[in-house]
């Protein structure tokens, strides 16, 4: 665990990847009104050994009650917060293809904390239109609406050949964080984050153990 400048933690990656499913498993138990929950109690759900989970919750400092465990409404509370996903976070979509629409589509990811405020793409057909309520914009017009509405993340579905280019005008754009769905490994400066989403790499993964599974 370490801090940055803000004094903001930094986790370990594994450890990040594991708070979202501790936090989607205490909502659903304060929407059912339950006050405590023990971690032995989250890792028979999750599947995620109780020492781990004390462990991840602990960087946050967030301790549980001795035979009572953890507050669940609390808990819920401190996630979010820690996360992010209690605060407004405006991206816009660059390529508005089957599965850009897809994402402009789902207000679902609008409970953590991410408003997709635009569209940007090349085909005159779309642009604009209006996707899931969201405006299409001309991939021509990405720089000067980018400067003008000051949005910090650029989700990126276009395809592979496209990668490199539009990353490279986005952070020209000014945005600091790239989404980036293409199973291309984009190159950007340190000073702007990059989350890589493949699913390609992850049917990989599902069809690599199922081949293991059957032989």
């Amino acid at each position: 665990m370490t801090k940055n400048n803000d004094n903001r933690i930094i986790l370990p990656e594994p450890t990040i990847r594991r708070l979202p499913w501790y936090l989607s498993y205490v909502r659903m138990l304060d929407n059912l009104h339950v006050e405590y929950v023990s971690s032995t109690q989250i890792s028979k759900e999750l599947n995620v050994q109780s020492s781990q989970i004390a462990k991840d919750l602990s960087f946050l400092n967030i301790r549980g009650k001795t035979r009572i465990g953890y507050e669940v409404r609390s808990l819920v509370s401190e996630l979010e917060d820690f996360l992010g996903f209690n605060q407004h976070h405006d991206a816009v979509v660059i390529g508005t293809g089957s599965l850009g629409t897809a994402l402009m589509q789902d207000h679902g990811l609008e409970h953590y904390g991410l408003n997709i405020v635009a569209g940007f793409d090349v085909r005159d057909e779309v642009i604009g239109q209006e996707l899931g309520g969201v405006p299409v914009y001309a991939i021509s017009e990405l720089e000067p609406w980018m400067r003008e509405h000051d949005v910090p993340i650029a989700i990126l579905t276009v395809p592979v050949e496209r990668a490199q280019e539009v990353a490279d005008l986005a952070i020209a754009s000014g945005v600091t964080a790239l989404w980036n769905f293409t199973p291309y490994r984009i190159k950007a400066p340190e000073s702007v984050v990059i989350a890589n989403t493949s699913i390609y790499a992850h049917l990989a993964i599902i069809y690599n153990r199922m081949q293991g599974k059957t032989n």
